[in-house]
């Protein structure tokens, strides 16, 4: 299970002008129930004409072995990877999986904690809503990032795939390469090809991990550029008077 932070992406998203995640330990998990029910559970079925829509049966003791596996699990897992942790003889229909995911989901809809889809599958984490008074358990304070770093992740972000030197020209000044090293580090990017330009420098990309990190499932889940511009103006317009009126 996660604790989702959205500081660092207010930072990140005012460097692109300009959810920390911390795993929490679970001591005891209840013991399965030995009889098994059944959930009936809508899909629809396209055809070329029509919908057909035919229930599926989800046996319950399936359902809760899935949600224990997710709620222990130290990172998020696809409904494939859930099903390869079931024995070889005793691995339900993938589809069975997905929809025990569903149910769950819908089972924890009004609770403080939430099984969220993000990139790299689905996690068990605390609603934001609540991040920061659950936060207050842990001493240990989150890394705080300088603005280049955080300027630099935004324009791979937004103008990826990137070199290094296209960086440079758009920030004006040289990107020091322990930025570079640390944002490889924390796997936010990756070396994702090479430019036909001399030397073949690198190009760099964002990574599912920096998906899950900001709590989304594909970069289209961020703010457009434009968006961000309009949003900057207006802050800058509401700051102005103060500002002038300070200088009085």
């Amino acid at each position: 299970m996660v604790l989702p932070d959205d500081s660092l992406e207010s930072h990140l998203i005012n460097s692109a002008i300009e959810t920390t995640t911390r795993p929490i330990r679970l001591r005891r998990l209840g013991k399965f129930r030995k009889q098994a029910n059944k959930q009936p559970l809508e899909t629809t079925l396209s055809t070329t004409n029509d919908k057909v829509t035919e229930p599926i049966e989800v046996n319950e003791k399936i359902k809760r072995i899935v949600e224990a596996i997710l709620f222990v699990a130290k990172r998020p897992m696809t409904a494939k990877q859930v099903l390869q942790v079931f024995p070889e003889l005793e691995q339900p229909e993938l589809q069975e999986i997905q929809v025990a995911i569903e149910l769950i989901i819908e089972d924890y809809s009004a609770r403080p904690i939430e099984l969220k889809q993000v990139a790299s599958g689905y996690r068990f984490q605390i609603k934001s809503d609540l991040s920061r008074w659950v936060a207050r358990l842990f001493e240990e304070k989150p890394p705080k990032y300088s603005r280049a770093l955080l300027e630099t992740l935004a324009i791979i972000t937004y103008r990826q795939p990137v070199t290094r030197a296209d960086i440079e020209d758009i920030r004006g000044v040289s990107v020091s390469s322990s930025i570079i090293q640390t944002l490889l580090e924390r796997e936010w990017i990756r070396v994702v090809g090479h430019k036909e330009a001399p030397g073949r420098p690198g190009l760099y990309g964002t990574t599912k991990q920096f998906l899950d990190y900001f709590n989304v499932t594909s970069l289209s889940e961020l703010p457009a550029l434009g968006d961000i511009k309009h949003l900057d103006e207006s802050v800058e317009n509401r700051q102005q008077p103060t500002q002038v009126m300070s200088e009085k």
